[in-house]
């Protein structure tokens, strides 16, 4: 070998001697790179896997720790690097700020998974994946928000005593700035006590559809948040109704309705008073039969007025359906059939009418005859 190659492989290894960390740093991001294409390799053939299971746990935690697993690789290998770096050149003050960035990120990183996975389970519970049907969409709403306040609030202390910061001085600085702040900010306070009665009490849930006689509120609920509601008027614009007001107004929950009332009052002819009974009989009979009516309600059809120009009764009865559109038409159906039931008897329905009396004056010496004028008004 000559001396010409000897002295550049002594020149070659002293390189390396002195810059190998260049070498390093270059195959960890590699390896960090090969890493982060395996795991999203894995997590496209797993999910599919999980999401056929049918539980709403297994599937959550797959697709939570996707991304956050991808950050945490990239967060971990660059890190690694940077302390390579550090040790090389003796740079002491990169170690002072990798290692907290480092611990805050891992921290934020494993919150981040906590989020999605309460995300995810919240969305697989709405989309009534679970097998427990006795949880509603306003419980799945409020608990998952529960969770991530917890999430959030125990991050953001262990944050700060990663930094060194004690937690017993913010909690004693939140218990005497407690005060001022309930002060300044009583509606936002008054509306998150607001929400929680609702999620409490639960006088409605999501897709309810309410109404207020105290204030002109009605459509249906989409949702419920911490300082208000989101309701869908019928004319569908949205309304955003503070979560105070629902402590201070009356709700009516026709969606927890049992039945649909139906109510009216029909008017059949003088003309016709003999056959009133036997018409009264008949549509009672037509009400039991009726398939949509519920007969184990109260079920009434009586005459309950003289009216100046017809004989009233009521029909009162309930329907099975709730359902507003299919009330409707069961609404119509039952005023045809008693329409029908009338005309089948001879009789007529009642309009107003006048009856007046005249005198005849053509007839001198005699008693006045009076004969009978009727003048219909329609």
């Amino acid at each position: 070998m000559s001396q010409e190659m000897i002295v550049w492989l002594q020149h070659q290894m002293s390189f390396l001697h002195n810059q190998g960390w260049i070498v390093q740093v270059f195959l960890l991001v590699f390896m960090t790179l090969v890493l982060a294409y395996a795991e999203s390799i894995v997590y496209r053939k797993m999910y599919p896997k999980f999401q056929r299971s049918g539980t709403v746990w297994d599937d959550s935690v797959a697709y939570a720790i996707h991304k956050p697993l991808q950050a945490l690789i990239w967060l971990m290998g660059l890190s690694l690097a940077a302390d390579i770096v550090a040790i090389s050149g003796k740079h002491t003050a990169i170690f002072n700020i990798v290692k907290p960035l480092r611990s805050l990120g891992i921290i934020i990183l494993f919150a981040w998974f906590l989020l999605r996975v309460i995300d995810k389970v919240e969305q697989n519970f709405v989309k009534g994946r679970s097998r427990v049907d006795a949880i509603d969409k306003t419980t799945v709403y409020a608990l998952g928000k529960l969770f991530k306040a917890a999430v959030l609030i125990t991050s953001f202390l262990v944050a700060l005593q990663t930094f060194g910061i004690g937690i017993s001085g913010i909690l004693a600085f939140g218990g005497i700035g407690g005060a001022a702040v309930a002060f300044s900010a009583k509606d936002l306070l008054a509306n998150f006590f607001g929400g929680l009665v609702v999620y409490l009490d639960r006088p409605f849930a999501v897709g309810d559809w309410i109404r207020s006689p105290d204030r002109n509120i009605e459509g249906t609920v989409e949702y419920i948040g911490w300082r208000s509601c989101r309701i869908r008027t019928f004319d569908k614009r949205p309304l955003y109704v503070p979560n105070n007001v629902f402590t201070n107004v009356s709700i009516e929950n026709p969606s927890r309705m049992t039945n649909r009332r139906i109510k009216t009052f029909i008017g059949v002819r003088y003309h016709d008073a003999g056959k009133l009974a036997v018409i009264l009989q008949d549509v009672e009979n037509m009400l039991r039969h009726h398939p949509e009516i519920d007969t184990n309600q109260t079920l009434m059809v009586n005459l309950v007025e003289f009216a100046p120009s017809s004989l009233n009764f009521m029909v009162y009865t309930f329907t099975k359906t709730t359902n507003w559109v299919r009330f409707q038409a069961i609404q119509q159906d039952v005023f045809l059939k008693i329409i029908d039931v009338i005309l089948s008897h001879g009789a007529e329905c009642a309009f107003p009418t006048t009856t007046v009396h005249m005198s005849d004056p053509t007839k001198i010496g005699k008693l006045y005859k009076t004969e009978t004028l009727t003048v219909e008004e329609s």
